[in-house]
Order: C-alpha cells, then structure tokens, then sequence
C-alpha cells in the first residue's frame, strides 16, 4: 500500500532545495550581475518556500518509519517531475517560452540531458545563463548521491537501490559503513572535481564566469553552454581537451575516484575492468572516427580531424553533448557512429547517462559465452567481472535492462514520427533524451525548436525515463506494483 502522506511530506525537501536555489539566483541578479530578472526568480522562490513550509506542517505527522520500497520508486519518479516543472517557473518568466517547452527546458537541466528549446544564448542575462548551467550541475550530483542520501529516510538503503538501478557485482561495495558518511564523501569528490575543472577552463582562457558555467556541465556530464557556439566558442583545441579530462571524471564511477584519492595510487583506475575498457572504447571509437573524417576529407589536417573527433567521441560516450566545429554537417556515417556511442554510456555510478560500460562489458561476456557453450555443449562456462563470478540473477536484470532500452527508443521514435519529425530526427531526438545526451541530428541537429508541443511533452517524459533508468518508472505502471 501506497503511503501518500509519507510521500508529500518528504516531497517538501526537494520544493525547499529548488526554492533556495531560486531565492540565491535572485541575489545574484540584484547585487552581482545587476540584470533585472531578480522578480522571476524570487517571487517563484518565495512561493515555494511557503508551499514547502505548509506541506511540512499539516503533514508532520506523517510516520516515515511505514514508508516502503513502492514509497521509494513513487518518490524518485515524482520528485524528478515535480522538481522538473519547478525549475521551469524562472525559465518560463525570463525568456517567454510556452510552459511546455520551459518544463523541457527544465527537465533537460536537471536530468543533464542538455537538449535545449533556446537559442540567441549570448544575448542572455548571465543570471538566467548559470541558472540554466547550475540545474545541470545539481542533476548530476543528485544522480550520484540521491539514491544514497534521500531515500534512506524512506527505510530504503541508498545503496541497496543503486544495485538495482546499476546492477554489477561492484555496487555491493560501499565505501564507508554509514550511508550517510558515503553521501558526504561522493559530495567531495563531486565538489573537488568542480574547482578542479573551473581552474583549469580559467587558466585555459576561458573567462572566470564562463569557467564556472561550464564546470558546472562539464562535470555533471551535462552539456549546457552560455554560448550558441557550445565549445568551440573560444576556438581553442586547449580548451577542448581540458573538456576531455573532465567530462571523463565525470564519467567514471565516483566511488572509484574516492578509493584512488583515499589510497593514493593512480593504479586503481586500470585495475578496475569497468574504466579500463571505458577507456579502450574511447581510443578504439576515436581512431574509427578520425579515419571516417580523414577519408571524406572532411578535415585534411591529421591532428586537428582527431583533436575533433576525440572531443566529440568523449562528448556522446559521457553523454555530456557538448559540441564544436559543426559535427552536424559531417558525413552521415559519422552521425550514425556518434548516435551508437551515445548508448554505449559511461561508467556505473558516475553521472553520465546511456546503457553503462559494465553492462556492455557483461553482455559482450553473456554473447562469447553462449557461442562457446554452443561449441562445447557439455562444457560448464562462467562469467567474471573483475574476478567475481557474476550471478544469473545479475545477467537477466541487464538483459531486461538491454530489452526496455531499446523497446523504449523504439516507441518512443514511433510517437515522435506521429507528430511529424522525420524517422532520422524523430530517432536521435529519442536517443538524445533517453540516454540524457542532448544533441540530436535532422531538423533537431541545431536545438528543438522544430519539435511541436506534444513532442517535446513526449521528450520531456524520455528524458525522466532515461535518467532514472527505466524499471524505476516502468514499474508505476504495472498491476503487482499497486496491489496490496
């Protein structure tokens, strides 16, 4: 059974956290950019303050102790629209968009898609523009510390639940003893990476302002920009491969960037199978890429075809969707390629999107398996992932995982298809949104303007599919789930 009153109250903390983040883009607007667009963040602000305050009182007495496992999927899927639609509110007031194409651009922050609704970027207040660049970054961190800081106070252990929305034998590790201590150190990391990544574009040439915005995305594998030009808008190689590194810490799991910090050894980066391969995929897809480039002279110089094609390779694969030199007008086969490696994903527990290295690498292993067992009927065969026997239970939850990522693309580019895009626009809209990628190809290829209303409704829901991984949202909607 549903507890509701449980799930509201709960639902105040999420209002709370998006009402402070209004109410400080208003000071900002006033005392530091000066702007003029301080009254569309504080009176949205001031009015979800107030919301958050009354749910918190008439619903004090609601037990959290009774909350269940059904309380903690209808949790994570509701917070993530409802917080989607609140974003919006600022979004909406400052650029005029219609209501539907604000919660898009929301939902796009905050799940870190980076598919966007706006153009003319540059003409735009800064507060609005790093408002914009922060939804992204508070997406990211709540991907890699939402499950194991929130929903602990539902009764459901953090890292019980990111097993199951990532399965693999390394999610049964924690990486202190307390949930809570695990929570505050995947913060650190997130923040330390962050400054990290701001110096860096600072030093790089990028303005103070511009590396911060961009640290925001960067890191939380994001892909928003404060330019139409995304990256290229500096025009300097630098500062793409600085873009390089960072958008792959971001996709590496961030637990393992605690255990390489708190051991102090670089090694521990190579001896994890997940990274390792997530870095053999990038040079393997880099040089295919670079020759694609090479032999349709779309580029004649050699070192600046794979600086390109590296920066964009490590764009799609981390889901981060950054963009340079007009990667939408090179040859098709390239387009097709990048859209591929965008389902590919990241690394498990990092806060990139797409299917995940380690389900690629388990369902690489699941393939040679049954062609080995098909050789050698009689033969027993087990697979291992980083010395671990990996239990059938494990195998089929990615299989089905496998099987809804691609049903889900496939409905999904039907219904676009239904509102009139094209098939190669209505696909890689779809595959931008569900892997929480952001760029797409054809009529979408430069923002999604084109797409109607009812589309982008469509996108918007792809987008909280995707991010939350599909069984999470699936399961809503399932007879077992709401029975007693």
């Amino acid at each position: 059974m549903i507890n509701w009153r449980v799930t509201l109250r709960l639902l105040a903390f999420p209002i709370i956290w998006m009402a402070s983040v209004q109410l400080i883009f208003a000071a900002l607007s006033l005392f530091v950019f000066k702007d003029r667009v301080v009254t569309s963040f504080i009176a949205p602000g001031a009015s979800l303050f107030f919301i958050a305050l009354l749910l918190l009182i008439n619903l004090r007495k609601a037990n959290l102790a009774k909350a269940n496992f059904r309380d903690a999927l209808i949790y994570a899927t509701i917070t993530w629209a409802v917080i989607g639609i609140l974003g919006a509110i600022p979004i909406i007031l400052v650029t005029d968009v219609s209501i539907v194409d604000g919660i898009f651009e929301s939902i796009s922050g905050l799940t870190t898609t980076g598919a966007t609704i706006l153009s003319d970027l540059d003409g735009m207040p800064p507060t609005f523009l790093l408002y914009r660049q922060f939804l992204q970054w508070m997406g990211g961190l709540g991907i890699v510390i939402f499950v194991v800081a929130i929903l602990p106070m539902l009764n459901v252990g953090g890292m019980k639940l990111l097993k199951a929305e990532t399965p693999g034998p390394i999610k049964d590790e924690k990486l202190t003893p307390r949930v809570a201590s695990t929570a505050h150190y995947l913060w650190g990391v997130y923040l330390t990476i962050t400054l990290l990544c701001t110096l860096a574009y600072y030093v790089g040439g990028m303005s103070f302002y511009d590396a911060i915005a961009h640290a925001f995305t960067t890191v939380s594998t994001g892909g928003f920009s404060t330019h139409d030009a995304s990256m290229w808008y500096y025009q300097s190689h630098l500062l793409l491969w600085i873009s390089n590194l960072f958008m792959i810490a971001g996709a590496v799991n961030f637990g393992l960037h605690f255990r390489v910090a708190h051991k102090r050894s670089i090694r521990g980066y190579y001896d994890d199978e997940e990274t390792r391969y997530f870095i053999y995929i990038i040079m393997v897809l880099t040089a295919l890429l670079t020759s694609l480039l090479l032999l349709k002279d779309t580029y004649t110089n050699t070192l600046e075809a794979f600086s390109f094609s590296m920066f964009h390779i490590i764009s799609f694969i981390t889901s981060t969707g950054f963009g340079a030199a007009g990667y939408t007008d090179w040859p098709p086969v390239a387009g097709f390629l990048l859209v591929f490696v965008g389902y590919l994903g990241g690394c498990a527990g990092s806060t990139a999107g797409g299917n995940k290295i380690i389900r690629n690498i388990i369902v690489a292993k699941i393939i040679n398996l049954n062609i080995k067992q098909t050789i050698h009927p009689r033969a027993i065969f087990t697979i291992k992932y980083q010395g671990i026997s990996v239990t059938e239970d494990i195998r089929h939850a990615i299989m089905a995982f496998m099987t809804f990522a691609a049903g889900s693309s496939l409905l999904f580019t039907l219904l676009l298809m239904a509102t009139g895009l094209d098939f190669w626009s209505a696909f890689t809209a779809v595959a931008a949104c569900v892997n929480v990628l952001g760029p797409g190809f054809g009529e979408v290829g430069s923002n999604f303007q084109p797409v109607t209303d009812t589309g982008t409704l469509i996108l918007s829901i792809a987008m909280i599919v995707g991010r939350l991984e599909y069984f999470t949202v699936f399961a809503l909607f399932t007879r077992t789930f709401w029975q007693k």
